[in-house]
């Protein structure tokens, strides 16, 4: 892979939308107009027999978040290589409720949306496009690097049991981000997010699904075990934390300046922002998973049921989970890859590497924000499952809190 400028290889997640952010963002339209896409599934849904007769075609179209993969493209140069399948990619989902827009009625009719291969976040639209039975259901015999390679906190989310139609691409962590040179202490729990000792420069998410996960989990409820009672405790938690004047600000992602200047002392933060700011800036922000539990978010890999050449579509999302070409695509984008076995192949080059390029590997491999270690995901959470249904009443309980 091609060498870059530290400042650009580090993160990412500035230069580039935020799927966190733009959930949050969006979530009021989504809630109202959930139901204006009932009654609008898939003309001729995909079953069990989704897969007889398909073929590989030699080609596919594969849509992305913008720089979520290197400019050379490696890691599809390689599956070209390889294969032989030539790979159109296009960097078309600016955020996940615009893309779902442009593409829904189109899945509606039975229509091509022109992509084989797209990239969502866990979120409504996903639980909108299972729903609508706008996705293809996945071939795991067809998989076997998935089966071997990808990570167990990956193989049965809640969003998506059994893996029936969607792979991660790469995830993150929701945690605490706090900057030492104001806080005197070492902060370990989200217990920490309510304490009055640091009224006023507490930041908090905005996005409904962040912020209630943090509230639940305070109360000791895991998110994707909770109901409407549940969401009516944590939203009474929000209110009393918010009334004691504990929080300055709901944040959409614009909250690391006013961590690093002192604005802010203590806030809900994504792992791949701390290790981004850490490593280009110089600053020594701390990331805590709290004792409570965190979050694990991920960009997902799915079939739209309408692909034109769905088992090379197929045939690359399995490619992405050889740990040397998951290896590589971490060094890139430096979010957690689904792949474990990745850090062993960056380690590995670390040592044959020398200079600049040795310690950013190393620091690489060190960091629990892209390789989070076994007792680190016995912390970690799925998001709160929710229908369309269930959308409607839940984002806008939560957006009264953090846009009151």
């Amino acid at each position: 892979m091609s060498r870059r400028d530290p400042a650009l290889l580090r993160g990412l997640t500035r230069t580039r939308p935020t799927r966190r952010t733009v959930l949050g963002a969006s979530a009021l339209a989504l809630a109202l107009s959930a139901c204006g896409v009932r009654g609008q599934g898939a003309q001729d849904a995909p079953g069990e027999d989704f897969w007889e007769g398909k073929k590989s075609n030699g080609k596919l179209t594969f849509a992305n978040w913008p720089l979520y993969m290197d400019s050379e493209r490696t890691q599809l140069k390689e599956f070209t290589e390889e294969t032989g399948i030539e790979v159109t990619y296009d960097e078309a989902v600016q955020e996940n409720h615009s893309f779902f827009g442009k593409v829904q009625p189109k899945l509606a009719d039975g229509a091509s949306i022109g992509y084989d291969l797209m990239v969502l976040s866990n979120g409504i639209e996903l639980t909108k496009l299972i729903e609508l039975d706008y996705l293809a259901p996945l071939d795991h015999t067809k998989m076997p690097n998935f089966d071997a390679y990808a990570g167990e906190m990956y193989k049965n989310a809640t969003y998506d049991q059994g893996n029936r139609f969607t792979v991660p691409y790469a995830s993150g962590i929701t945690g605490i981000a706090y900057n030492p040179e104001y806080v005197d202490r070492e902060i370990t729990g989200i217990a920490d997010l309510w304490d009055p000792e640091f009224k006023g420069k507490v930041g908090m998410m905005a996005d409904p699904q962040e912020v209630a996960n943090f509230a639940l989990l305070l109360d000791g409820t895991a998110p994707g075990e909770s109901d409407k009672k549940d969401w009516e405790k944590a939203v009474s938690r929000l209110e009393e934390q918010r009334e004691a004047g504990i929080v300055r600000r709901y944040y959409q992602q614009d909250y690391i300046q006013p961590l690093t200047n002192g604005d802010l002392w203590i806030s809900m933060a994504w792992s791949g922002d701390v290790f981004q700011q850490n490593a280009e800036e110089g600053t020594e922000l701390e990331f805590v998973i709290p004792e409570e539990g965190g979050t694990l978010w991920s960009d997902l890999m799915m079939i739209p049921y309408t692909a034109q050449n769905p088992v090379d579509a197929l045939m690359l999302m399995d490619f992405l989970y050889e740990p040397r070409i998951a290896a590589s695509l971490t060094e890139y984008i430096n979010f957690i890859p689904p792949v474990p076995e990745a850090r062993q192949e960056i380690a590995e080059k670390a040592e044959e590497a020398s200079g600049d390029e040795k310690e950013e590997l190393e620091a690489l491999v060190d960091s629990p924000l892209v390789f989070p270690s076994d007792e680190d995901y016995t912390h970690l959470h799925n998001y709160v499952p929710l229908s369309a249904g269930q959308e409607e009443e839940f984002s806008p309980m939560f957006l009264a809190v953090t846009q009151a």
